[in-house]
């Protein structure tokens, strides 16, 4: 495919390969986009942005809404894509190209809801005769630097908001799985968004990230990644709006009262959904010690029943790692822990990019696989004294994204909702669970702001303050 930028569909004869993760055969190819390619993308943002300021609302919500349709038409295709590029089983691919559709429509309501308030500004000592109102108006140009494993939701996250609100926006997405986002691109244009307000450049994330960072046109990054890119990402942006959605090592509170089947089962869905590589996937397991021995027994019948393979085939639960040196070092991890002296209760084999579901038990918290973001098919049991020990431990990171607490006592519930520091907090489910509307984003290392179509558009909109004298 090639890349769309400048109002036009782009080539250029150095390419980067896009490969199926399964079994390394390549899907399609894109451009590999150099600086000046950035500098006529932003460029001709300018030039989108003022086309977007001037959109009534009613018209943006329109465009969105049309792109809507259009991928309701063409989920199937969409949701191949992501299985084929990503590796994720089908049903995942096409749910998530559901949810992406579901974001793209909330993003179109939310474009009609674009409004301010007015203040009584005579309760002010000096605000007698005064009257003022807010407005909110674009940032102008957007960049949305997105990740590989979810291609196509996670950059609707910010597209749609983005246009929602009346801005331009320029997509980096990720160098393994930039098909899904070229297709949306397509979508859109068709839709009717002006060529001038939607860019998606291909290519290196170091050279192309960089760039896009430190013009000082571009008004928002929207970056979702890892903490080491968001905190370069940072440093480098001067003096502009961010949103960082970053990494975790997700815990998981599991009480001597909770239904351990009902454990068992949202672990196996929150820690190995998309080999494991989610940002709020369920990691670090703080298993009371009354239902330890037990609750290892019931989580090791559901991971072992998962099914690993070519992830279009049916029956497959688990598809491979993006790439092979993923796969080596969650390998490595689960080595180290081993070596340390935890247990492996099932699991720990590796084949190319297929790393088999792995469970490892008796694992102290300074453990790798405990303390940092294995973002893999593994987790990391360890057992607790009491529901104190449980939030100490659970606390006891620099990340805060996701957390979960599976109890019956409505005590201990609201103890860890209080006490437990982390954006998304999940009372008898696991970590791994969004729904696209509502405000999602972490605390600590794990970012700054929210995304979800309404809360994205506030953090992609300025205040103006208005006062009559």
């Amino acid at each position: 495919m090639k890349m769309f930028i400048g109002g036009e569909w782009t080539d250029r004869d150095d390419k980067l390969d896009v490969l199926n993760p399964f079994d390394g055969s390549v899907v399609d190819t894109v451009p590999k986009a150099t600086p000046e390619d950035v500098a006529r993308a932003v460029a001709t943002a300018e030039q989108g942005a003022a086309i977007m300021r001037d959109m009534p609302a009613y018209e943006r919500y329109q465009i969105l809404h049309r792109a809507s349709r259009i991928m309701e038409e063409r989920l199937d295709d969409l949701g191949r894509t992501i299985t084929l590029e990503e590796g994720k089983i089908l049903p995942e691919g096409l749910g998530e190209a559901a949810r992406s559709l579901e974001t793209i429509t909330l993003s179109a309501e939310e474009a009609k809801r674009l409004t301010g308030e007015t203040l009584g500004l005579d309760g002010a000592s000096n605000g007698a005769g005064k009257f003022g109102f807010t407005l909110r108006i674009p940032v102008g140009i957007v960049a949305a630097i997105t990740p590989f494993n979810f291609p196509l939701n996670l950059v609707c996250h910010k597209v749609g908001p983005a246009l929602a609100a009346g801005n331009a926006v320029i997509v980096k997405p990720a160098s393994d799985t930039p098909l899904s986002a070229l297709k949306l691109t397509e979508i859109l244009l068709e839709a009717g968004v002006p060529p001038q307000a939607i860019q998606c450049i291909t290519g290196s994330g170091a050279l192309i990230g960089h760039a896009l960072a430190t013009d000082l046109r571009i008004r928002k990054i929207s970056f979702t990644g890892s903490r080491d890119v968001g905190e370069h990402i940072c440093q480098s942006a001067g003096i502009k709006k961010v949103t960082m959605e970053l990494g975790s090592n997700s815990p998981v509170i599991v009480m001597d009262d909770a239904d351990l089947e009902k454990v068992a089962a949202g672990t196996a869905s929150s820690g190995f959904a998309n080999a494991g590589q989610v940002c709020i996937s369920a990691q670090r397991l703080l298993v009371e010690k009354a239902v330890y021995t037990d609750f290892i027994d019931a989580l090791k019948t559901k991971v072992e029943g998962l099914t690993t393979g070519n992830p279009l085939n049916d029956g497959i639960g688990m598809g491979p790692m993006i790439r092979e040196s993923d796969a080596i070092r969650v390998n490595e991890w689960i080595g180290q822990a081993v070596d340390g002296g935890a247990r492996l209760v099932t699991g720990g084999e590796r084949d190319g990019t297929m790393h088999q579901p792995t469970v490892v038990a008796d694992v102290d918290p300074g453990m790798r696989i405990s303390c940092d973001e294995i973002f893999g098919p593994a987790v990391a049991v360890t057992p607790v004294d009491d529901i104190d020990m449980a939030i100490k431990l659970a606390n006891a990171t620099n990340y805060g994204l996701s957390a979960s607490i599976f109890t019956e006592s409505i005590d201990r519930a609201l103890k860890f909702a209080q006490q437990v520091h982390s954006g998304n907090l999940h009372i008898n489910w696991g970590t791994q669970w969004r729904a696209d509307m509502m405000p999602y984003g972490g605390v600590k290392d794990s970012g700054m702001g929210k995304e979800g179509p309404k809360y994205a558009i506030e953090e992609m909109t300025e205040t103006k303050m208005v006062v009559f004298h």
